[in-house]
């Protein structure tokens, strides 16, 4: 028997009884099955039977089902109807604030919680600030609300909140406090997880999440995220089976599909790829990872030309992005046309960031071509000096990764010399920037937009820049704007305008 018909066999065990769905509600949301419980807790009301008192605890439950599943328009409605039956006082308000939040609305929920001192109004206010882009608010309305009292979802999304700011004692301090409330809830285990995670603790990690998956098997978050474990792990068919378990309970979540395309995609199965992401080709994003990827799977499956047309609408939308620029010149180098796959390469070729994938397709280009660029290239890939560039290059990179910004600036300087590349002054302004060398900084970014005017990326650092220096704040805002402009989708470019026009 399938699931669906299980599921479907099971409501209809429960007639036009409006009892029993409410009661089904119940138990499905203690269970933290929200998709049931709002499905049965709509079965209930829809019947227009329940006493007017059961209504509204049905609607408050319903409500809080729809938040807890990212429905803010959903909550919203059910919020109103709940006002319109006489419900209603400072929870339903934080309900509302919280409805508003999910839909974009961050000074509207502030507005609603008012001077609501409890600490899931707290929750939300530092859920509001982390939205307008003020995480010094957010910090002190997440100590508050400690303050306040015991909230589980208070010290979930503080611990998430210092885990995101490297402050890991401080997140298991809080995971202590989230231990003692809820030992065995589902959010308490995915803090351990992701804290684990960033801990290096990979296999208390992989505990914390397998705890989860046995105590929640209804839940997708915990196989989600022990299938990115199990490929971080390189354990990649362990990740297909985890992520196929998640696929069964919930086809049509978008994280889901995600993951599968990407574990596909790393196994190189690309007929997989294809039958994943077929079905959504008219509304996917060429910009979007599964976009991209799409594309992938027509160019190694016999169709350049159409995975030509996808590369080149994603390069046209987000100029910066050097996997679309390789991928449109590979293309176009399979379509027959190596001078435009040429042309195309070589801002990476080009650049002293340019590694051996980049400079071998380069070289094939050429080569196809028949230009004289080719005796460098392939003089370039031999060269003692490249090899000591690529070397400066991990290095830097390594060093961001683990905001050693210091070890990076020395490296990015090493490799600048004497010459210029936009990308590695780019890379020197990030790091200066957080090193909290303004003035470089801003020097680097110049420099940087300077030699790529209209890219997206030297817009951004440029204003971001001088948004972290707190100087000049109108050129900022200007820049930032520009960014956004550029490349709409991105949300870092949208989170730091944000947090430039609100100063």
């Amino acid at each position: 028997m399938t699931p669906a018909l299980a599921l479907a066999l099971v409501l209809a065990g429960c007639g036009d009884n409006p009892a029993a769905h409410a009661a089904k509600a119940r138990s499905a949301f203690a269970a933290q099955d929200f998709v049931t419980a709002r499905m049965e807790a709509l079965s209930a009301l829809d019947s227009g039977k329940l006493p007017a008192a059961d209504s509204q605890a049905l609607l408050r439950l319903l409500a809080r089902a729809q938040l807890q599943m990212g429905d803010g328009d959903g909550a919203q409605a059910t919020l109103t109807r709940l006002e319109d039956a006489g419900g209603g006082g400072r929870a339903v308000n934080r309900m509302k604030a919280e409805a508003a939040l999910l839909r974009g609305l961050p000074r509207q929920a502030l507005s609603l919680l008012g001077q609501d001192g409890d600490a899931d109004a707290w929750r939300l206010r530092a859920a509001a600030h982390q939205a307008l882009g003020d995480n010094a608010q957010a910090l002190s309305a997440f100590r508050q609300g400690m303050a306040a009292g015991d909230n589980v979802q208070l010290a979930r999304d503080y611990a998430r909140f210092l885990i995101t700011a490297e402050d890991f004692a401080g997140a298991d301090q809080v995971l202590a406090v989230m231990q003692r409330l809820d030992p065995k809830g589902l959010d308490t285990a995915m803090v351990e997880g992701a804290l684990r995670v960033r801990q290096g603790q990979l296999d208390a990690a992989g505990a914390a999440y397998d705890r989860a998956i046995a105590a929640y098997p209804r839940r997708i978050e915990p196989l989600i995220e022990r299938a990115n474990l199990a490929d971080m792990q390189s354990q990649l068919d362990r990740a297909i089976g985890l992520i196929g378990k998640a696929a069964r309970l919930a086809p049509g979540d978008s994280r889901v599909l995600d993951l599968q395309v990407q574990f596909a995609s790393e196994k190189g199965d690309w007929e997989k790829v294809r039958q994943l992401l077929a079905p959504h080709e008219v509304d996917l994003d060429p910009r979007t990872p599964n976009g991209l990827t799409y594309a992938e799977a027509l160019l190694r499956l016999g169709h350049p030309e159409q995975a030509r047309v996808i590369f080149a609408r994603a390069l046209l939308l987000s100029p910066q992005n050097p996997y679309s620029r390789m991928m449109l010149a590979e293309a176009q180098l399979a379509t027959g046309d190596p001078g435009t796959a040429l042309r195309t390469i070589r801002p990476l070729s080009d650049s002293l960031l340019a590694g051996q994938r980049e400079l071998d397709l380069a070289l094939r280009a050429a080569r196809a071509a028949g230009d004289p660029s080719a005796d460098a290239l392939a003089a370039r890939l031999r060269s003692g000096q490249w090899q000591q560039d690529q070397r400066l290059a991990a290095d830097g990179q390594a060093a961001l990764g683990r905001r050693d910004w210091a070890a990076a600036i020395t490296a990015y300087t090493a490799l600048l010399g004497n010459g210029s590349d936009p990308e590695v002054l780019k890379r020197l302004a990030v790091a200066c920037t957080n090193a909290g060398r303004h003035q470089d900084a801003i020097a680097y970014a110049d420099r940087a937009l300077a030699q790529a005017p209209r890219d997206p990326d030297m817009l951004h650092i440029a204003g971001l820049v001088r948004l972290n220096a707190g100087q000049d704040m109108a050129a900022a805002q200007h820049l930032l704007r520009r960014a956004v402009d550029a490349d709409p989708a991105n949300r870092l470019f949208r989170a730091d305008l944000a947090r430039a026009q609100a100063r």
